[in-house]
């Protein structure tokens, strides 16, 4: 059977409150779907998702991609609230060497669970750039090598009403200039590829 799972960075304590509330902020009286929670929905970096057979074991895989680095804790800086087509609201984060090293050691060890027949082949990816439509092609994953883009997906709206809060996103709130992770998880995708329930969770360092 085929299971919609996702591999991603959790931020700290302090920092999964604060993007509860950037998204609240952002989304004002049109709200941003689905909604963000400490209990449910949980702000989160990707750093890969898709669909996967049932031989991939959540600590197992986990605990492999997390020997990749000895970090407490990975600090990203703000690069601004962006809009993705169609209808997301993202805030982007800087992508450095060590999120690129992140994310292939989680393709290292994922590669060989992925259920490449429930790829969506009839997917429209004419608004896709040339290397999104690459990655998609061979992972099933928008955001992979030179098209990986660390972010914290804020939520999802009516095309129009999603660019025009990317637009006044400044006006409504300040926002944070970096955000710290601290925690790895495999998760299972929900509404819009949320993180809808947590099925393995591994500090960075564990030593």
């Amino acid at each position: 059977m085929t299971s919609w799972l996702g591999v991603a960075l959790l931020p700290s304590a302090d920092h999964l409150l604060s993007a509860i509330q950037l998204q609240e902020k952002v989304g004002g009286e049109h709200r941003l779907h689905p909604a963000l929670a400490a209990d449910g929905n949980l702000p989160h970096v990707t750093v890969f998702q898709g669909p996967f057979s049932d031989s991939l074991h959540p600590e197992t895989v986990l605990e492999k991609i997390g020997r990749s680095t000895a970090l407490k804790e990975i600090r990203l800086a703000t690069v601004g609230i962006v809009y993705q087509p169609t209808g997301w609201v993202f805030l982007s984060l800087a992508k450095p060497p060590l999120m690129v090293g992140l994310q292939q050691a989680a393709l290292d060890v994922l590669d060989s669970h992925l259920d490449r027949r429930a790829f969506d082949t009839a997917k429209d990816t004419t608004r896709f750039s040339e290397s999104e439509r690459a990655s998609f092609a061979q992972y099933g994953y928008r955001y992979t090598g030179d098209a990986y883009a660390p972010h914290i997906t804020l939520g999802r709206a009516e095309e129009r009403i999603a660019q025009d809060m990317v637009h006044t996103a400044s006006e409504r709130t300040s926002i944070p200039t970096d955000w710290v992770f601290d925690r790895l998880s495999v998760y299972v995708m929900g509404e819009h590829g949320a993180h809808a329930q947590t099925l393995a969770e591994r500090a960075l360092d564990r030593t």
